[in-house]
């Protein structure tokens, strides 16, 4: 395992992985969300359970588990061919200072001052048998980019292997073997009824040192770890290491509730804190792989952003709950179907939306082209509205939450002017976009502590759309009346999100 890097063998690499150095979290690879289920075929235990009452001498019989689970657990073998080192020239600095503290003071053969020539390379991860017929669940990191993939069975019997689908969003991936006997498998269990403090088994290829079993228990649930917007791993503090990548994690019934792929670590090693994808987002990935060979999500077509006391202040909701739509893509579902600027996402397809990120989810985990009712807070009331949900095509499809800056009070403190043609041509801003130009922020004040600064464009006030100064203090003056703050549409650059202003 590499300190912020997949739980893999291979050398760190990859462009996509070089923007989530930001974060102290190892192997930070997108969680998606499929839209069907494992036939029950396929769900069914294909190991006998053990219950967790299983005991021997007043303590529980992990080897009873293990004994049993471990000949469908397997090695990945990813033979990849004229890679370059990840410490490659013109890599991020931020990769470089990671190379250091993982492998000492000293730089690696393939320091970017040393330019080292193409080569080859083993990845070494993890997997498991789901089926008799040889479908095998890894991580997609763990044979991503590579030309020959091997599965390496319990007994050391090594099959070929044939790439069935991968899924980057979710980081997995399936394969299949051919073999001419039955192989061993494993069945999924219910990760949503896992409850943290529960035991669990992790059994993978740490380090290439082959089947390796360890336990612990579920930490914490629900974990976003800034990895892509479907994060919602379980926490487990069984040791993982570099290598246990797409291996199982097993409840005490023997049955598979998580699949490894991440690991808090500022040393490369294990310190506890481990990152599996939960089952239940997972077997509908896999399903679709193995049916399709590609996972489809369903697609709204909006930004959004947390909903914040002050933004709950300012609309008159209830609680912070839901998601609040700072901007609709033209044409897109959401556009078609009348969502607009301002309204809070209360419930999707049914299901109460918590926050912003559970919206995510919800429409990836949704079937494209299919109808749901979507409930919005609009004016004061709730207004339930009937969506056509797309397919994503594209990560800029996305439905990423917007960060949300401190919501630190104190004076409005702006200076605006008109955004006239220069103003338009410094933005590259067209005509279409009506507002008011930032030209100061005063410091201290809630304008600057809430992130706002000169060049931003403030669009609307509230549900007021603002195109003068005077409008602009207009829409203030007026939205004054109705409490202590006011909502502000902020644009920036090609991307615009509300932000609650506190009145002095």
């Amino acid at each position: 395992m590499q300190t912020l890097s997949p739980q893999s063998s291979r050398p760190i690499a990859r462009n996509r992985r070089k923007a989530l150095l930001a974060t102290a979290v190892a192997a930070i690879l997108a969680t998606g969300i499929g839209a069907a289920g494992l036939s029950q075929a396929q769900t069914e235990a294909q190991v006998p359970a053990l219950t967790a009452t299983t005991e021997h001498g007043g303590q529980f019989q992990l080897a009873d588990i293990i004994e049993r689970v471990q000949p469908a657990v397997v090695n990945i073998v990813a033979q990849q061919s004229a890679i370059r080192p990840a410490n490659m020239r013109g890599m991020d600095p931020r990769m470089e200072e990671m190379l250091r503290r993982f492998f000492g003071p000293g730089m690696p053969p393939g320091h970017p001052d040393q330019d080292q020539p193409m080569q080859s390379a083993n990845a070494l991860g993890s997997g498991f048998i789901i089926d008799s017929e040889g479908y095998v669940v890894t991580n997609n990191h763990v044979i991503e980019g590579a030309e020959q993939v091997e599965v390496v069975l319990e007994d050391g019997t090594t099959l070929p292997a044939r790439v069935v689908g991968t899924d980057p969003r979710s980081d997995l991936a399936v394969l299949k073997v051919e073999s001419d006997k039955p192989l061993p498998s494993v069945a999924f269990g219910d990760s949503d009824a896992a409850r943290v403090g529960e035991w669990v088994v992790a059994i993978g290829n740490p380090f290439g040192l082959g089947g390796t079993a360890t336990a612990g228990i579920i930490s914490a649930r629900g974990r976003d770890i800034q990895s892509g917007p479907y994060d919602d791993y379980l926490q487990i503090d069984a040791p993982i290491n570099r290598g246990n990548s797409g291996g199982p994690v097993f409840d005490t019934g023997g049955r598979v509730i998580g699949i490894n792929t991440a690991i808090f670590s500022p040393n490369g090693g294990s310190v506890g804190i481990g990152f599996a994808i939960p089952a239940s987002q997972a077997q509908p990935a896999i399903q679709q792989m193995i049916e399709n060979g590609h996972v489809t999500r369903g697609w709204l077509g909006v930004q959004i952003q947390p909903v914040t006391e002050e933004i709950r202040s300012s609309l008159g909701l209830e609680n912070t709950h839901g998601a609040l739509i700072s901007d609709v893509s033209t044409d897109s579902p959401a556009h078609k179907a009348g969502l607009e600027v301002t309204d809070v996402i209360l419930d999707f397809d049914g299901q109460a939306v918590d926050d912003s990120r559970s919206l995510v989810r919800l429409v990836g985990r949704a079937k494209p082209d299919q109808k749901v009712p979507v409930t919005v807070w609009r004016e004061g009331k709730k207004q339930t509205l009937k969506v056509k949900l797309g397919t994503l095509q594209d990560p800029e499809q996305e439905v990423v939450a917007a960060n949300q800056p401190g919501s630190d009070t104190g004076k409005l403190g702006l200076k605006v002017a008109p955004l006239d043609k220069q103003a338009r041509e410094q933005l590259t801003l067209d005509d279409s976009v009506q507002g008011v130009l930032v030209t100061g922020v005063a410091p201290n004040s809630s304008a600057a502590k809430q992130g706002l600064r000169p060049g931003d464009v403030i669009l609307r006030i509230g549900q007021s759309p603002v195109d003068t100064p005077q409008s602009l203090a207009t829409a203030v003056e007026s939205a004054s009346k109705q409490g202590d703050s006011v909502l502000a549409l902020v644009r920036r650059g090609d991307s615009q999100r509300f932000v609650a202003l506190k009145l002095g």
